[in-house]
């Protein structure tokens, strides 16, 4: 038995999901989940407190999306390795998240047998990129402006359809500050309308439908 276990944190809105994964991974002589978290800025505050070797992370988190909560992580614990679990394939979305810090992207559909093993590569400094992946290159086009992480948070609601109000009941804001951040990141993308914003955040993979 190794002397020292790779540590893991879970992060997903789900709890079965979760505890799916631990199971699979408490199998593993090697490997140790060290907690687990649900949201973005969760999993931000338990990477900060638990110092894990590895953090497996879905994409598509409530709030904050997987990949804005890996810029956060990696700004003061850049060792970590991240592994960013997706439903989504297509080459914007793996970029978006290997361009946060990610080491590896897999997709969710099939991922029993590989998760371990990506862990292992991801904790040695490897990348791991699902097989199924298209080939991805570099940054396609312009690359997109850097959002803050409330700006992404409120991209976010916005793609889930949520009116100024109901999102600053969600964030515990006003909903004239939503407003106006609303009207920043319109003014950052030179993007004029909603549903011009919407297709923006889902097409650059900065958002997801959940």
């Amino acid at each position: 038995m190794p002397d020292e276990k790779i540590t893991v944190l879970l992060v997903d809105d789900h709890h079965l999901v979760r505890r799916g994964f631990r199971r699979m991974l408490e199998d593993e002589d090697d490997i140790e989940v060290a907690g687990e978290a649900s949201d973005g800025q969760e999993a931000i505050d338990k990477a900060r407190e638990l110092a894990p070797a590895v953090i497996v992370m879905d994409f598509a988190l409530p709030g904050m999306n997987g990949a804005a909560a890996a810029r956060q992580i990696l700004k003061t614990a850049p060792q970590t390795g991240i592994l960013m679990l997706s439903m989504h394939s297509e080459p914007n979305y793996v970029r978006t998240c290997l361009d946060s810090g990610a080491r590896g992207y897999l997709l969710k559909n099939a991922i029993d047998l590989e998760l371990t093993d990506a862990i292992r590569k991801i904790a040695a400094g490897q990348q791991v990129l699902d097989p199924r992946l298209e080939p991805v290159s570099g940054p396609a086009g312009e690359e997109a402006p850097e959002l803050t992480p409330r700006e992404l948070e409120v991209l976010q609601l916005i793609v889930n359809g949520k009116s100024n109000r109901e999102i600053a009941q969600v964030l515990g804001l006003s909903a004239n500050t939503i407003a106006v951040h609303r009207a920043n990141l319109m003014q950052t993308l030179d993007i004029h309308n909603t549903a011009d914003l919407v297709v923006y955040a889902i097409r650059n993979g900065l958002a997801s439908l959940t």
